[in-house]
């Protein structure tokens, strides 16, 4: 489909901020984009709570907003970033506190279920969620009122939620680190947005509006992108998404000269390849390819072996690895696994690799006595 027929959203001002312009911009050229598009339209209207999965960058937040722009609510629209939260604050934060729960609760105060009064609370990495708030959260769902904190009186609410999740669920279900009646009730509609680099068709469209955009609030003459750019662009995998694109359009424009954005300006290895002539060696995926062949060949001789509890050893040696890998950053090592961090949280602590604190001990037998009368 031709250029000239894509269709941007974007929300004013989204240049005239300091906030970055990846989460409100999203161009709906490519035919999975433009599903996507038609399945939020659909979707819109209705009071029905969303779950969107998609990985990081992909503009998560853009599509609850537009949900909830398209819809018939007229209450605020509120984001909260679920992992942003320390265990011990996100109960607070969500459903509010009175004065004296608490330490240091010297008023109160209400929480973000409240502030989306009327609206939509968008709830980002709700696979961070830890299992007993979940257990709160799903009550709130059910009876439409929250309980403060110190508090015995219900508040009631009206609020449409749209959760998201950049790893699937089930695996997080199937290792009972999210609740499965809860997964249900989030997973009303499912939305998935696919990664840049399965709907290479949104690339260029996209590049050319973050050119316009920084080009305008930078004070640039016109700039474009050279053939060379455009190959360069489309070539790249963009595992950062449209964040990732974001980036290197802002650097290369700031690199450019004579009015046009050329291969050597963007900070992407196929610039340098292009550059360095046809390449004589393998492709980077053959590579990977290679390294997991060597580690399927591995595991075939260790199954041969009569070494026994094969899978806890190889699960312990792909956490130690990775975890030292994302220098023990418990987010990033869930990232890079594509696991919520609730399912690494909790196998870091059954391989001892992590040491479990009380308030943790008690929370996970709450957890687990929930689960027993569920």
């Amino acid at each position: 489909m031709s250029e000239s027929k894509a269709r941007l959203l974007a929300f004013p001002g989204t240049h005239e901020s300091k906030a970055s312009s990846w989460a409100k911009a999203l161009v709906s050229c490519d035919p999975q984009s433009q599903a996507v598009q038609r399945q939020l339209e659909r979707l819109a209207p209705t009071a029905a709570s969303v779950l969107i999965v998609g990985e990081t960058g992909t503009g998560k937040e853009l599509a609850a907003r537009y949900i909830h722009e398209s819809s018939r609510r007229q209450g605020p629209f509120v984001a909260i970033n679920c992992g942003a939260f320390s265990e011990h604050l996100v109960e607070a934060e969500l459903f509010g506190h009175e004065a004296g729960a608490f330490t240091g609760a010297q008023q109160a105060r209400a929480g973000w279920f409240e502030a989306a009064n009327g609206g939509t609370l968008f709830l980002d990495e709700i696979g961070d969620m830890p299992l007993y708030l979940q257990v709160k959260l799903l009550r709130v769902l059910q009876e439409k009122q929250v309980v403060r904190l110190g508090s015995r009186k219900p508040v009631s609410v009206d609020v449409r939620l749209i959760a998201a999740t950049n790893v699937e669920l089930e695996p997080a279900v199937e290792a009972r680190q999210f609740r499965r009646d809860l997964y249900y009730r989030l997973n009303v509609a499912s939305v998935r947005l696919p990664p840049l680099r399965e709907r290479r068709g949104d690339i260029l469209p996209l590049a050319r509006h973050f050119l316009e955009g920084y080009r305008r609030q930078s004070g640039f003459e016109q700039v474009g992108l050279s053939a060379g750019a455009e190959a360069v662009l489309l070539a790249h995998d963009w595992p950062g998404n449209i964040r990732e694109l974001e980036n290197v359009v802002h650097y290369g424009l700031i690199m450019s000269q004579n009015g046009e954005l050329e291969a050597d300006d963007l900070r992407l290895p196929q610039a340098a390849a292009l550059a360095a002539g046809p390449a004589t060696g393998g492709a980077p995926e053959d590579a990977c390819g290679d390294e997991f062949d060597a580690v399927g060949a591995g595991l075939r001789r260790l199954l041969q072996s009569n070494r026994e509890a094969i899978h806890h050893s190889i699960e312990r040696l792909l956490l130690v690895t990775a975890f030292e890998h994302c220098e023990r950053n418990q987010v990033r090592t869930a990232r890079r696994l594509g696991l919520s961090r609730n399912v690494v949280r909790a196998q870091l602590k059954r391989h001892g690799l992590l040491e479990q604190s009380s308030a943790d001990r008690f929370a996970s037998m709450a957890a687990d006595e929930t689960l027993a009368l569920a």
